[in-house]
């Protein structure tokens, strides 16, 4: 069965241009995506927001022994297995990137309670990068400061890839976010944003997907146990 992982992990910065210029094939990888991580909320133009040593890497495998030779064998799986990782389940997909457009849009398997992982990933237009920095960044710091999310971050890829990825305590805080349910002013920015996104598109290609935590490994800046017990 097809299997997911995202994996947060500090590179030397040869190898994380490196990946970065061109993320490495392996067996059993179907698809590889290699970002600089970047704090929600930062200003634009500041070092937080594109930290080269700092690797966020989405990927789709064929199966979990595929994952696991190539964070032992290859170089870039031994940088990220000495950092985080989550395995997930693959559950919901909205929008659509080439490289992802085989994943069904629903597989019917959620349970509104538990916890959830959000991944989101954009190929950006780039006139449009202005319109995106202005409308993203007010919903940058309002999953950030969620108190429903556990980890939430941004990230990357020059010239037009870009990304985030939030861990939720449950699926129905997350739906309540996305659908301006929250109490408080900030609970419009995000419905705000997609009304944005509806008029005049920011990508050329957009898709945010959901899935369920299966494992989690290592830690992330001194933290583990980021993944909500069930």
């Amino acid at each position: 069965m097809a299997l997911h992982s995202f994996h947060l992990a500090r590179a030397p910065l040869g190898r994380a241009a490196a990946a970065l210029a061109r993320p490495p094939a392996a067996p059993g990888l179907r698809h590889l995506e290699v970002l600089a991580a970047m704090e929600l909320g930062a200003p634009a133009v500041s070092p937080r927001r594109m930290r080269l040593r700092r690797l966020a890497v989405f990927a789709e495998w064929e199966d979990e022994a595929a994952l696991e030779a190539f964070l032992a064998e290859r170089p870039l799986g031994r940088v990220l297995d000495a950092g985080w990782q989550v395995r997930l389940e693959f559950l919901r997909r909205w929008g659509s990137v080439r490289e992802l457009a085989h994943l069904p849009a629903d597989t019917g398997r959620t349970d509104p309670a538990e916890p959830v992982v959000a991944v989101t990933l954009a190929r950006m237009r780039l006139p449009e990068v202005p319109r995106f920095v202005h409308w993203g960044r007010p919903v940058e710091r309002q999953v950030r400061d969620h108190p429903e999310t556990t980890l939430a971050l941004a990230a990357m890829r020059p010239p037009r890839t870009v990304g985030t990825f939030s861990v939720w305590t449950s699926a129905r805080a997350m739906t309540g976010m996305v659908f301006g349910r929250d109490g408080g002013d900030a609970a419009r920015r995000h419905h705000e944003a997609m009304a944005e996104r509806e008029r005049r598109d920011f990508h050329h290609e957009f898709t945010t997907m959901r899935f369920r935590p299966l494992s989690e490994h290592g830690s992330w800046e001194g933290r583990s146990a980021i993944v909500p017990a069930r």
